[in-house]
């Protein structure tokens, strides 16, 4: 796991691909490299920040170059092993024991068809001495980031877009459309990205440079066709072993050269996978956390400790138990820095602060159990979307009568929140919509109205392209499943816009490795070939995984009431940080430049300070999204965090 950055054919490239990889040292301690050679009328320069953790000797050090090939890599290669004996056979003869050589070598033989059979997560560039070409590619999945920016026939690209807006002086422009999008959803999608110039690699997709400027793109894997073939292994009645392909998967995912321990909440997915890792390495080690107690009292969060301590305890499991009590007036700037677009998801805290403990501890890897519940329906959001269809189905009159009761009910009192009243509002706000439009309206944080009415009213034509862009996509397949088609939707926006883009972050700002079992080719294949009524079956959803997890792990942890990897924000709100929410309304940037209007969000705050409403969660956002803006209009692009702090 590593911070790779490069410039091919752009003015000082090597100077410039030195600073680009400066700014990914946290990606990369162990160790530097940068690689330089001429191409057509300019150079290519290769930049590398390792952090090691298969082949720990110089033989896995980068960029690697080797027979006119160099790469500089970022990812874990999980079939490596099998992958390298194939090429032994052919005559490969390998000079260590990295899986970087593996990639370069399947490249030498295969070329871009070597991409499909990468089992693994990584975003990489390799250059050909011979022809001139640059190629870039990222995983399957979009587990590893890479962004790049294009100028004439010159280009340069990273593991960060921090790393992009310092190496062009602040010069790039934000783009309102992406930062539109990520009021909507509170994460900027990743067919977006913040800056206008810049772009992100699309999941599962190569770009080839060439020395005559030409650039040519293409795709190696699918997920909607990946969706598709499974709706008809579903048809023919194929269900996968899913317990067997899960187990598969998290042994691959324990391949390492230094110790390896786990996420575990004491939820369903990282308990299975901890009680699996565990099987295979006896002792492992694993982190949790907890919150101060009068902050979990607040919003009635459930004891998650208790359950991962039963874990631990049953599995022989190395538990580490951190307290949450975070600064959080200190955090946001670090954070919003590291995230490198706005993310209002506050359990990218979460994660930096268990990364930092464990990198402490001498930890370097760690396995969580994102993307289980995209794949498997595991959100309330997934059950609330099919109990809408029945709410449908109610008397008008009814409906109406209670909506309006459900309307005045305050969703907190003075010492705490009332999360049945916030979920009941919520259900209301779109149980009565279309298909596509519920679905939006399930998980994102405005409806178009109130969208329009926070934002600049030049910016309405945006928002028309914003909403428009999640119908294209959630409705571009031909699934009957609606179960299967809220976790496409999921896995093609969701899971790589939010979830896979701030574990990398918070994960690489503490120089560590977070590997996602859950998010592995084989097991999203098996996850899209088992029908939506195994995964939602009553109300109890992720019921095909659970099933899978009675093997191994003991039924109250497996029917437990879902948890939250979440913060106490209506704590953190109405106490930390009740006087920058009044500042940022008052005086804030986005207010003084007309992005936002100061009428809506002092609007929120009233109707969230009230109880009424919970607006925690956008507050919060709105709060990154600053942060965020200030840095990138500073004039020097993303501040470091002791400047933006």
């Amino acid at each position: 796991m590593c911070g790779i950055a490069g410039t091919y054919r752009w003015p000082d490239g090597k100077v410039v691909a030195d600073r680009l990889t400066d700014t990914l040292a946290h990606r990369g301690p162990d160790a530097a490299g940068r690689y330089g050679h001429p191409v057509g009328d300019g150079e290519v320069h290769l930049g590398h920040r390792r952090l090691a953790i298969v082949d720990l000797s110089e033989t896995g050090a980068q960029p690697m170059a080797s027979g006119g090939l160099v790469l500089t890599y970022n990812g874990e290669l999980y079939n490596a092993p099998e992958l390298r004996a194939e090429l032994a056979a052919a005559g490969v003869r390998f000079r260590g024991t990295s899986d970087t050589e593996v990639v370069l070598e399947a490249w030498r033989r295969w070329g871009t068809d070597c991409l499909p059979r990468l089992r693994g997560m990584f975003a990489f560039g390799i250059f050909d001495e011979r022809t001139g070409d640059l190629v870039l590619a990222r995983d399957q999945l979009g587990i590893k980031p890479l962004f790049l920016l294009r100028r004439g026939e010159g280009l340069v690209f990273a593991s960060e877009l921090k790393a992009l807006a310092a190496v062009t002086g602040g010069k790039l422009e934000v783009d309102h459309a992406a930062l539109v999008a990520s009021l909507l959803y509170y994460w900027v999608p990743d067919s977006r990205c913040a800056f206008r110039e810049a772009e992100k690699l699309p999941p599962g997709t190569w770009l080839r440079c060439r020395p005559d400027g030409r650039v040519e793109r293409g795709r190696f894997w699918n997920l909607k066709d990946v969706a598709a073939e499974g709706r008809e292994r579903a048809r023919s009645g194929e269900l996968p072993d899913l317990a067997a392909v899960v187990a598969e998967s998290t042994r691959r995912h324990l391949l390492s050269d230094v110790p390896v321990a786990t996420f575990l909440s004491g939820g369903l997915d990282s308990s299975y996978l901890t009680a699996l890792a565990a099987r295979d390495r006896p002792g492992i080690s694993a982190y949790t956390i907890g919150f101060r107690a009068e902050d979990a009292r607040f919003e009635a969060m459930p004891d998650d400790l208790r359950y991962a301590r039963q874990v631990a305890e049953r599995f022989g499991v190395d538990l580490h138990e951190i307290e949450i009590a975070p600064d959080v007036l200190d955090l946001l700037p670090r954070m919003t820095y590291h995230l490198d677009e706005p993310i209002g998801d506050p359990a990218a805290i979460n994660t930096f602060l268990i990364c930092s403990a464990a990198r402490e501890a001498g930890v370097k890897v760690l396995l969580s159990g994102m993307g289980a519940d995209e794949l498997f329906a595991g959100y309330r959001k997934h059950l609330a979307n099919l109990l809408a269809l029945r709410y449908q189905r109610v008397p008008r009159p009814l409906r109406r009568g209670l909506s309006a009761a459900v309307d005045r009910l305050p969703v907190a009192s003075a010492r705490r929140g009332y999360r049945s009243v916030r979920f009941a509002k919520r259900f209301l706000s779109f149980a009565d919509l279309p298909e596509e439009t519920a679905f939006r309206r399930s998980y994102t944080m405005y409806d178009q109205e109130e969208l329009l009415a926070l934002v600049d009213p030049d910016l309405a034509g945006t928002v028309d392209d914003v909403l428009t862009e999640h119908a294209d996509v959630y409705e571009d397949n031909d699934l009957d499943d609606f179960v299967n088609r809220m976790c496409l939707g999921d896995a093609r926006m969701f899971l790589p816009g939010l979830n896979l883009a701030y574990t990398d972050r918070s994960s690489m700002a503490a120089s560590t490795e977070v590997r996602v079992p859950y998010v592995d080719v084989e097991v999203v294949k098996a996850a899209f070939a088992v029908p939506g009524d195994r995964k939602i079956v009553g109300r109890q959803g992720k019921a095909v995984l659970k099933e899978a997890a009675t093997s191994i792990l003991p039924r109250e942890i497996v029917y437990r009431p879902k948890g939250l990897f979440s913060a106490p924000l209506r704590a953190w709100m109405s106490r930390d940080l009740a006087p920058l929410v009044r500042e940022v309304v008052h005086d804030g940037v986005l207010v003084g430049s007309g992005l936002l209007r100061r009428d809506a969000l002092a609007r929120m705050v009233a109707e969230d300070a009230a109880g009424h409403r919970d607006y925690s969660k956008h507050l919060w956002h709105v709060l990154t999204l600053e942060y965020w803006y200030r840095g990138a209009t500073a004039g020097s692009g993303q501040n470091s965090p002791s400047t933006t702090a």
